[in-house]
C-alpha cells in the first residue's frame, strides 16, 4: 500500500493531480483545499496517501497532512459518507472547524459541503462525536456545547448561537469562544438571543 508520495508535480486537473516520482507519474484525487497548498507543475511536493484497492481499479487519494487523511478516513465510517462526501467536506471544512462542529453538534457547519445534506450532517456529528481522534483540535470550552440537557445530540441554543454569529461575519472559532464564556456565565439552559447578547459583548473590541 502506498502511504506518502515524495516527488515533481507534473500536471493538475479539476480535483486530482499527477505527482511524478522518479518517472512514474501518480494520478492522485485530493480535496480542492490540499490542491491549493501544493506547489506549481514543475515543483516539489509531499503528499500524505491513502489507498483504495478494488477487483477494477486502485485509487490513489491525497492530503497535505496526515491529520486531514485521518479525517478523510474517519468520515467514511459514518454510514451513506463516501469518498466523494468525505473530500467534500474537508475541501469546505479544516480539520480544526470539523472538531469544532461536532465538538458542538452544529450540524449546519457541514451541510455547507457540496453534497452533504441534513441527515448525512446529522449522521457525521452525531457518530463521530465519541471517536473523533482530532477532538482535541476544537477548543476545550466547545466541547459539549451541542449537546442538550436531555444528554441528546440535538443542536442547542450554544450551536444557534454560534451559527447566529457567523452569519453576523464572525470566524467559527472566534464564534465559538465566546459562546462558550457566555455559557459559562448564564448557564447551560440559558437561551439562544441571552447567549448571543453575552457573546456580542465578549467580541466587543
Amino acid at each position: 500500500m502506498i502511504g506518502k508520495l515524495r516527488g515533481n508535480i507534473d500536471s493538475y486537473g479539476e480535483d486530482w493531480v499527477i505527482v511524478d516520482v522518479n518517472g512514474v507519474g501518480y494520478h492522485v484525487v485530493c480535496s480542492t483545499r490540499t490542491l491549493s497548498q501544493l506547489p506549481p507543475a514543475g515543483e516539489a511536493a509531499v503528499l500524505e496517501i491513502e489507498t483504495h484497492v478494488r477487483e477494477d481499479q486502485i485509487r490513489l487519494f491525497g492530503f497535505a497532512t496526515a491529520l486531514e487523511r485521518d479525517w478523510f478516513r474517519l468520515l467514511q465510517s459514518v454510514q451513506g459518507v463516501g469518498t466523494r462526501v468525505a473530500l467534500a467536506v474537508l475541501s469546505t471544512l479544516t480539520p480544526s472547524e470539523l472538531a469544532n462542529a461536532i465538538a458542538m453538534q452544529d450540524r449546519a457547519l457541514v451541510s455547507k459541503a457540496p453534497g452533504v445534506g441534513a441527515k448525512v450532517a446529522q449522521r457525521i456529528v452525531s457518530e463521530l462525536k465519541d471517536k473523533a481522534p482530532a477532538i482535541s483540535l476544537a477548543d476545550r470550552g466547545l466541547v459539549g456545547l451541542g449537546v442538550g440537557a436531555d444528554g441528546g445530540a440535538q443542536p442547542s441554543a450554544a450551536a444557534d448561537a454560534v451559527s447566529a454569529l457567523v452569519n453576523l461575519g464572525y470566524p467559527q472559532l472566534q464564534a465559538g469562544q465566546a459562546v462558550a464564556a457566555a455559557t459559562a456565565q448564564a448557564g447551560e439552559t440559558a437561551a439562544t438571543q441571552e447567549l448571543i447578547r453575552l457573546a456580542l459583548k465578549e467580541l466587543a473590541p
